[in-house]
């Protein structure tokens, strides 16, 4: 339940309203927010928060980016929704613009993140009957112990987080879970020859922010090669700027054989995701096998390219790669007792709390708050980091102080 005791009434109006009438399927912080620009958000009472959640990375661009949003207004004006059955003019346009952008042959667009990666293992799956030849019904995807890929069924199915499993099984079979960040175990797993792919997340966002070892991402491509089985990054998350590099598999100069993004695809506007592979993995899809009616809409086709552009133009990758490290540095340089690590890369950071209280993350968010900043906890002890790309180091410094302000609540 929401910790209520000091809000205002108006406040606390909105938030009886959605626990009466919304499913309890998300712990929010108890704020209310009514509207958003840049790396600031203002609550329904006009208080104004620095946002360090970024819709967990959706909106690395800020919020209400003017580019943006004038592409949304102006095609919302004309165009919103043919389905696939038509031709529309932009999806060719935007299917050219992304494939040159990444460097693949083919884009398989879709809605949500966890919509990607679900069409992400079809394509596996159908590449290792179609091509690699893998007996019918027999192939497997390898992942890693804690995912975070979405919330489906086939997707929980290989979770290893209880609360995303409990009590909705049963799941599907074909997935094979090794430890994060150890080649060993993937060299092991590789060794059966049904295997399909290799699922991974470069930086484990849900997870806390993990990041692997230097060369892990790298050596698991090689060795998928070697095995010939396909190696699948979800950048949904890390993607798109957010790490320093436009993909976080750009640090180790890592080409995934299928590219899953999402979230700051559009800016934050509207769910749009998006598969990438070359045509001997995309062509095995023919007409009717895969498909979503809102997947490759006008409205989102234009907004993506602008989204892309926003991001080179701005250089945000640069800006994510300069601030995230000095973020770090001032953080480090707090010698705060309660906080036993920083991690991250670009602007994706955390922090782990080293406290008695098991509750002490959330706490400490709940005193962000009241200082005017917005994080979040995750698997209780760590908190995510990760403003807009748009934040300058003056609004670093302002809001490490809040962070070493709120601290002092522990």
């Amino acid at each position: 339940m929401q910790d209520t005791t000091h809000m205002a009434p108006v406040t606390q109006a909105y938030i009886d309203k959605e626990e009466q009438y919304g499913a309890h399927n998300y712990h929010p912080l108890p704020v209310v927010i009514e509207r958003a620009e840049g790396v600031f958000m203002w609550d329904v009472e006009g208080k104004r928060y620095y946002d360090f959640l970024s819709g967990y990375s959706a909106v690395n661009q800020g919020h209400c980016h003017p580019k943006i949003i004038k592409a949304f207004i102006e095609q919302a004006q004309k165009l919103t929704l043919t389905s696939r059955a038509f031709h529309s003019n932009l999806l060719g346009e935007y299917a050219e613009y992304i494939t040159k952008y990444f460097g693949y042959d083919k884009v398989l667009p879709m809605n949500t993140g966890v919509e990607a990666v679900e069409t992400a293992l079809k394509l596996a799956r159908r590449w290792a009957y179609q091509v690699k030849g893998v007996p019918e019904n027999k192939a497997k995807i390898i992942t890693v112990e804690g995912n975070f890929h979405g919330r489906t069924l086939n997707v929980i199915s290989f979770s290893t987080d209880p609360s995303a499993r409990n009590d909705f099984g049963p799941f599907m079979p074909g997935y094979v879970i090794i430890p994060y960040n150890d080649t060993q175990a993937l060299e092991k797993a590789l060794q059966d020859p049904d295997v399909a792919g290799f699922l991974v997340e470069p930086i484990q966002g849900e997870a806390g922010v993990k990041v692997p070892d230097e060369g892990y991402l790298a050596k698991a491509a090689e060795m998928c090669r070697a095995a010939n089985v396909l190696f699948l990054a979800d950048e949904i998350q890390t993607g798109l700027a957010r790490t320093g590099k436009m993909l976080a598999c750009d640090h180790e100069n890592v080409r995934p054989d299928i590219l899953i993004l999402g979230k700051a695809l559009s800016g934050g506007t509207l769910p749009v995701s998006a598969v990438l592979a070359d045509d001997e993995i995309m062509m095995t899809i023919k007409p009717g096998d895969h498909g979503s009616t809102y997947g490759g809409n006008p409205l989102a086709c234009k907004v993506a390219i602008v989204a892309l552009e926003v991001l080179k133009e701005e250089k945000m990758a640069e800006n994510a790669a300069t601030l995230g490290q000095y973020f770090r540095d001032k953080l480090n340089a707090l010698h705060h007792p309660c906080i036993a690590l920083v991690r991250g890369k670009g602007l994706l950071n955390a922090i782990v709390i080293r406290h008695d209280n098991p509750d002490a993350a959330w706490d400490l968010c709940l005193q962000l708050k009241e200082n005017g900043l917005l994080a979040k906890p995750t698997h209780g002890d760590k908190i995510r980091f990760a403003p807009p790309l748009t934040i300058t180091q003056e609004q670093i410094d302002d809001c490490v102080a809040i962070i070493e302000k709120s601290l002092q609540a522990l």
